[in-house]
């Protein structure tokens, strides 16, 4: 278990984040799965909540915008220092900012970009919201692996725009068998097993079935609205 206290480096995983169409949804299956609360988030973004775990911030939960064509997805964002200066590196090294950076009140700035293989992920300058305050728990993020069909190049983009250094994960190109190269985020939970038939029984799909992992046993799933996500056993 790690509770967070402090502001993360740069390029370190700090927090994650839905955009979906149905939030009451949302927040029912993953309350009910998770054990997540919810409290209100910075109102400019309307209708977005952060989870919260015994009292900790864990995730937020967003609204997508009408007619924005947005698909359904957890997104990762990274900790950096300076928003502005970050999102410009990213399309210096050929990535896309697609929203921002923008002021979301006093917990921070934000901003959505892409890498060169159109893995969404996101940055955050934390300010009175520094990001996630427990992870490793269940409940709680544990894990965020990058697929992408090019590990080598996605090493030299993510070290140029945040510095070498940082602890990331990146997978190959046999891990996009279903689906976009994108960030992946895991859950922990006590027992996946469990878990995966819980959220089939709460409306949710079971993508790959329980098995075991160099990292611990791992299940992918989808939650009501197809959000895809993985939970993986934690003590």
């Amino acid at each position: 278990m790690t509770a967070v206290k402090a502001r993360l480096a740069q390029g370190t995983p700090c927090w994650v984040s839905l955009m979906t169409g149905d939030p009451e949804g949302a927040q029912e299956f993953y309350r009910a799965l998770l054990g997540w609360e919810f409290e209100p988030g910075p109102t400019p973004f309307g209708g977005y909540v952060r989870a919260t775990l015994g009292g900790a911030r864990v995730a937020g939960l967003g609204v997508t915008p009408p007619g924005s064509g947005h698909g359904v997805e957890w997104t990762t964002y990274f900790a950096v220092d300076q928003a502005d200066e970050v999102a410009q590196r990213i399309r210096e090294c050929g990535g896309t900012v697609a929203v921002g950076p923008v002021q979301a009140e006093r917990a921070g700035r934000v901003a959505i970009a892409a890498d060169v293989t159109g893995a969404v992920f996101g940055l955050w300058q934390g300010e009175e919201h520094t990001g996630w305050e427990l992870v490793g728990v269940p409940g709680a993020p544990a894990r965020v692996e990058l697929l992408t069909p090019d590990r080598e190049g996605a090493g030299y983009f993510y070290d140029a725009v945040f510095g070498a250094g940082p602890e990331r994960t990146y997978r190959g190109g046999e891990e996009l068998r279903d689906g976009p190269p994108r960030w992946r985020v895991h859950f922990g939970v006590t027992d996946p097993d469990l878990t995966a038939l819980h959220a089939e029984r709460l409306g949710g799909r079971m993508l790959v079935a329980p098995h075991d992992t160099g990292h611990g046993r791992v299940a992918r799933l989808a939650d009501p609205q197809g959000a895809r996500f993985s939970v993986i056993a934690v003590p």
